[in-house]
């Protein structure tokens, strides 16, 4: 790394952490420690959403599989926005409407305690997950920079990013996201235009070998279920977002820090928008790096993996300072995704756990307890960067895939809750354990490296796992709610619950 670009990097750092010194003090209890409140701006809120999604798995991801291959591991972020489309609307003024802090508070007014301590565990085991993918992106980067070995730069980033988190709650993750936002698109546009404008043949010479050698594809239209095609990652992308607007406390969280119901259907609303451009833009960075090191002739470093081009270019190419200020926004919308997703986890610790397990105990007990959440969340989350640093693949595709198994059934377990009035607890118990048999089958035999049953073995893609087991919890969770004895509870929330209580609502302020 050169001088410049080192300044640059920490004099951003500091920024960050003097946004979370600037919001520590106004962190005195629960409501404001975990949602701020309920007064963050939807403006802000949106592009906080933004910088929840986007992370070190887009920055290096992205450019890497686009790179060793084409576009089509950008279908699923497609049906990020498709799906806001078909949900929003109902379901962020629902949530707003029933849940105080954890999105899992539903799962149990619906089916009880047992259901909503399995759906709050299954979220901790996907986005500990997810958060090492990002430690370990972040610091596969950093160690092709720095010269320094993976596992040091994992503990020192998770060290750093923990203390930034304990620092100034969710307010401050919002406003250190809204700087972010800003940096990310600079960072963009500086490397689109040295990829475009640095070859001598001239950016129509990058875009139309790119184009002409299907790097800009999405990918196979055959119908098939095997392999990656476009309409398994259509599938594993619908399911993979309903959960993400329905069971997912990061985005629910979202849905909770604004004002009104308004603000917060257009600050989800614009930080969705804006995430399919960042999307493509990054597949673009790197189906240009294909052309670029193909028209220069630029020999690469032996042994580079496909995710660790990116970073190589910026290191090789950009000048002083524009580097750093980009590798200045993969640190902070690393750090401020991990600050995000370590306040969700302590979330649902106290609310979900901590809570039902000490009913009579203090808000401040309950804070304090946070704060320790946060911290092993942030390390156990380093945990799992430590063995992702020792596998090989495509981080993207290994990123699609553990999310896919993980997935634990819960849009499944949304979708027989809120839209079937006589779901009960036995018809979800049910469907969960239906969902959890067939991906402990799915992925034991997949392929027969684990255990070949022969023509038993699972034979689909591993991105249909998830998918496969929402849809079985949904079937298996309706036939025995309606043919087991068993009284639904909760029925008022039901999106037909839900509505005819709403027009109640409206027509006696009408009569008033």
């Amino acid at each position: 790394m050169r001088a410049l670009d080192l300044v640059v990097i920490a004099a951003y750092l500091i920024a960050l952490v003097g946004i979370g010194a600037r919001f520590a003090r106004r962190q005195r209890t629960t409501e404001e420690y975990f949602v701020g409140g309920r007064s963050v701006p939807g403006w802000a809120m949106g592009l906080s959403l933004l910088a929840t999604i986007i992370t070190s798995v887009t920055f290096i991801a992205y450019p890497g599989a686009a790179y060793a291959g084409d576009w089509s591991l950008l279908v699923p972020g497609i049906m990020f926005v498709a799906m806001l489309g078909i949900v929003g609307s109902v379901v962020v003024p629902f949530f707003r409407s029933v849940v105080r802090m954890s999105a899992y508070e539903y799962f149990g007014l619906r089916f009880g305690s047992g259901v909503r301590l399995y759906a709050s565990a299954t979220f901790a085991i996907g986005h500990f997950s997810k958060m090492g993918f990002v430690f370990y992106l972040l610091s596969l980067t950093l160690s092709g920079m720095l010269g320094w070995p993976v596992d040091r730069i994992i503990f020192l980033t998770a060290a750093i990013t923990v203390l930034y988190t304990l620092l100034g709650g969710v307010e401050a993750v919002v406003w250190s996201d809204v700087l972010q936002g800003f940096v990310l698109w600079v960072g963009i546009l500086v490397s689109l235009g040295f990829l475009l404008f640095l070859p001598k043949q001239g950016p129509g010479a990058a875009l139309g070998m790119a184009w002409h050698a299907h790097k800009m594809s999405l990918g196979s239209t055959a119908l098939r279920f095997d392999k990656p095609t476009i309409i398994v990652l259509v599938i594993y992308g619908f399911f993979f977002y309903v959960q993400k607007y329905t069971a997912d406390q990061t985005v629910v969280q979202r849905y909770l820090l604004a004002r009104t119901d308004r603000s917060a259907l257009r600050g989800i609303a614009l930080g969705a928008a804006l995430c399919l451009p960042v999307w493509t833009a990054f597949m673009l960075i790197g189906s240009l790096l294909w052309s670029f090191y193909k028209l220069t002739g630029e020999t690469l470093p032996k042994g580079l993996k496909p995710d660790q081009v990116f970073p190589h270019f910026l290191l090789t190419h950009i000048p002083p300072g524009l580097a750093g200020l980009f590798i200045a926004a993969l640190l902070g919308s690393a750090m401020a995704m991990l600050a995000s997703d370590m306040n969700c986890l302590a979330v649902i610790g106290v609310e979900d756990f901590y809570a039902l397990a000490r009913p009579r105990s203090t808000d401040r007990e309950r804070l304090r307890v946070g704060r320790i959440l946060v911290v092993f969340s942030g390390f156990a989350a380093a945990g799992v960067a430590e063995v992702l640093a020792h596998t090989h693949g495509s981080a993207l595709a290994l990123y699609y895939t553990v999310t896919a198994i993980v997935a634990g059934g819960l849009a499944g377990l949304f979708l027989l809750g809120f839209l079937v009035p006589r779901a009960t607890k036995a018809g979800a118990i049910a469907g969960i354990l239906a969902s959890l048999a067939m991906t402990f089958w799915a992925v034991f035999t997949e392929g027969g490296k684990i255990l070949d049953l022969g023509r038993w073995n699972y034979r689909w893609h591993d991105y249909l796992v998830g998918a496969i087991g929402h849809v079985l919890l949904l079937v298996v969770g309706i036939a025995v709610s309606y043919f087991a004895p068993g009284a639904p509870r909760g029925v008022d929330l039901t999106l037909s619950g839900w509505r005819a209580g709403h027009a109640a609502r409206d027509e006696a302020s009408i009569a008033h």
